[in-house]
């Protein structure tokens, strides 16, 4: 059995409490390791770490902290596979899609890296003469970094390594779920000369381990993914103790198919984004929002689809959906079947938790399609996580538009159609971080902003140039060389 450590200053470090928790494989049940259960002690020795260790990184040149992140995307190529696997071990994504997270946190990396050479600020001609106005950006200090389970190297990965690139140093706490992924992670760190105290991990609860990164006065900013709710709770804390706070929250999102689309094509994406990563992905299609010409031959084609996916452990080639990644997910997916059926949808395949044979081993939940759904129905309106998808019916695009955006989410959404002047429209009123056309709802890449709108998070965003603005401030620089006291606007 594997007994995993802390990461702190350099070292690998049980916690203080001596007291640890386990993790098993949502698909087979068999133990993965044991994790230390950290304590708020842990929590200020890593910052300790991280603070003392801040004043030499961030005089550390840019460019050279680029070739350590490139240092570490190559460690990342050359152990992709076992990454790949081990990950689908641990939260049971099936090993295509763990293969596509860790290329996620690939291309992140090395983007990143490439950063450290540029950096832009802003150069500008002064309004007076003999005066040089720029921008430069400055690191933040000690950044927590709190990240969930669904993409466990990827979205550690959005953060980490602006973060890093940008000068500040990092303690790091991964979803329990997952803590096995953070520390291949930070062991890649180490083996690429990262020095001591600029990343730090401890593993544990969110209520103590998550709670005392947040109130720690050392902790200059929080990046936080995860439940809507424990992300009001961080923007409260955050908001009073004075703390920068990045938020990526939750998604309600929905594909549009109008009666112009090709329907195939529109299958194939709503099947992808409902229920790829068992539909635990934060940019999930959990609503399908189809035009009543085109609905009855859409939703027939999707139950066939859907009914005929194989549930199985994510390592078995023939698997289309793994499980979900516990027993109270689990439980939590399947009360929203009883809810959709009690409001009066339709459930056109699915519906069950799988039981049978080797998959009563596991956390695994059929694909699960419901039909003639209404907008203001719960299925519609709450995020559910899992294999779930609800077909709303419209009678044009503008009522499509009203439901799409009929929701306190706002992170992503879709729309199939073949008519260009559709396809504009929903880009100009679907209020949406991201917007797919003929494509489905997941699927970001690395140099755009990642992030949403609404109750999706505050605002900020995550992955391309917009991520450095989380993880700097800007400093103005005015420089005068005239020789004489010159007044600014007065003096105009």
């Amino acid at each position: 059995m594997a007994q995993f450590k802390n990461f702190i200053g350099g070292k690998w470090v049980d916690s203080r409490s001596g007291e640890e928790f386990e993790r098993t494989n949502p698909a087979t049940g068999e133990l993965i390791g044991t994790f230390p259960k950290s304590t708020e002690e842990d929590v200020q020795a890593a910052v300790e770490a991280a603070r003392e260790a801040f004043n030499r990184w961030r005089l550390y040149p840019a460019p050279k902290r680029g070739e350590i992140l490139y240092r570490v995307g190559q460690l990342l190529i050359e152990r992709k596979e076992q990454l790949a696997r081990e990950m689908t071990e641990e939260m049971g994504k099936v090993l295509t899609e763990a293969r596509g997270d860790v290329q996620e946190g690939i291309d992140m990396t090395f983007y990143m890296a490439g950063e450290g050479r540029r950096l832009w600020g802003q150069t500008t001609p002064s309004e007076l003469p003999n005066k040089w106005n720029m921008s430069v950006r400055k690191p933040l200090g000690v950044v927590g970094v709190i990240t969930p389970w669904n993409f466990p190297l990827a979205i550690p990965t959005w953060k980490i390594m602006p973060a890093l690139i940008a000068g500040n140093t990092v303690v790091f706490k991964p979803a329990s779920y997952t803590s096995r992924m953070a520390v291949r992670l930070v062991e890649i760190f180490q083996e690429a000369g990262l020095p001591d105290g600029v990343i730090n991990l401890v593993m544990g609860s969110g209520e103590t381990v998550g709670n005392a990164i947040l109130r720690h006065p050392d902790v200059a900013l929080i990046s936080f993914t995860g439940s809507t709710d424990t992300g009001t709770h961080v923007s409260v804390e955050g908001a009073r103790l004075g703390k920068r706070v990045s938020l990526e929250l939750g998604g309600k999102n929905a594909i549009i198919v109008m009666d112009d689309a090709d329907i195939d094509l529109a299958v194939d994406g709503i099947l992808w984004s409902a229920f790829g990563t068992s539909g635990q992905r934060c940019t999930a299609a959990s609503r399908v929002i189809a035009h009543r010409a085109i609905q009855q031959e859409l939703v027939e084609k999707l139950a066939a689809r859907a009914g005929g996916m194989r549930l199985g452990y994510g390592l078995e080639e023939t698997t289309d959906i793994g499980p979900v990644v516990s027993a109270s997910q689990l439980e939590r997916v399947h009360s929203y079947v009883a809810i959709g059926q009690d409001e009066g949808a339709e459930l056109v395949v699915g519906g069950k938790i799988a039981r049978d044979g080797e998959l009563a081993r596991g956390h695994f939940h059929e694909s699960t399609i419901f039909n003639n759904v209404k907008p203001t129905m719960r299925i519609a309106q709450e995020e559910i996580f899992g294999p779930v998808t609800a077909v709303i019916p419209v009678d044009g695009l503008d009522e499509a538009i009203e439901v799409a955006n009929g929701v306190k989410y706002g992170l992503s959404a879709a729309i199939y159609t073949r008519d260009v002047n559709k396809a504009f429209r929903a880009m100009q009123d679907i209020f949406t971080g991201i917007l797919y056309v003929n494509a489905g709802t997941i699927g970001a890449e690395i140099h755009l902003p990642f992030g949403g709108t609404k109750a999706t998070g505050n605002g900020h965003r995550e992955a391309g140039q917009a991520a450095l603005d989380v993880f700097t401030e800007w400093q103005s620089i005015y420089v005068d060389y005239s020789g004489r006291l010159q007044r600014a606007q007065i003096d105009t």
